[in-house]
């Protein structure tokens, strides 16, 4: 089976091709979904897998990632990537100045859409709100530490091992493996 994974962006879809390597045939497709709200992660990826399976009409995933911040209430939350592009880590840092609790989880979704329907596969890091270390990764990545490393200090081929995304990508794996077998 090719897989289409739909994102505008790159180092995902990037992650997604590693991830799969010798596994699955992976394109990227940089088609623009909607950013439909919803305090829910999951129903997030599936609007987003509904727009893009109709507008491709072939298999595909989409995802969507929540950064949740424990002492900000659960901010950005859904909104991870607005906040991302508008006040950056700069701001994140800013806002946990003088708070004590650093701790964070993402918690990606991964959506899976065919002829038969969407089915949605779920992983959750949790961790710490560090100050900025490491060169790799994107986004949040220099300031989200787990097991003493930020994701940013960490090789991409260990982050995929651990990471949000990694969890939602091998519970989409184990099922996709298990729907080949029968």
């Amino acid at each position: 089976m090719k897989l289409a994974v739909v994102t505008s962006n790159p180092n995902k879809a990037r992650e997604v091709a590693a991830y799969f390597a010798g596994i699955l045939e992976v394109e990227h497709v940089p088609l623009e979904c909607p950013e439909f709200r919803h305090t829910e992660i999951a129903e997030i990826a599936r609007g987003k897998a509904e727009f893009a399976y109709r507008a491709l009409s072939r298999p595909l995933i989409v995802d969507d990632t929540g950064f949740f911040i424990d002492a900000l209430g659960g901010f950005p939350g859904p909104c991870a990537a607005y906040v991302q592009d508008t006040i950056g880590n700069e701001g994140i840092l800013r806002l946990m100045e003088g708070v004590a609790d650093r701790s964070a989880h993402f918690e990606t979704v991964i959506a899976f859409a065919d002829e038969d329907g969407i089915r949605t596969f779920q992983g959750v890091l949790h961790g710490a709100i560090v100050e900025p270390r490491g060169e790799k990764g994107f986004g949040y990545d220099p300031i989200f530490a787990c097991a003493g490393r930020t994701l940013a200090e960490m090789p991409l081929s260990e982050k995929n091992r651990i990471s949000h995304r990694a969890r939602a990508l091998e519970a989409f794996r184990t099922w996709i493996r298990e729907e080949r077998a029968s």
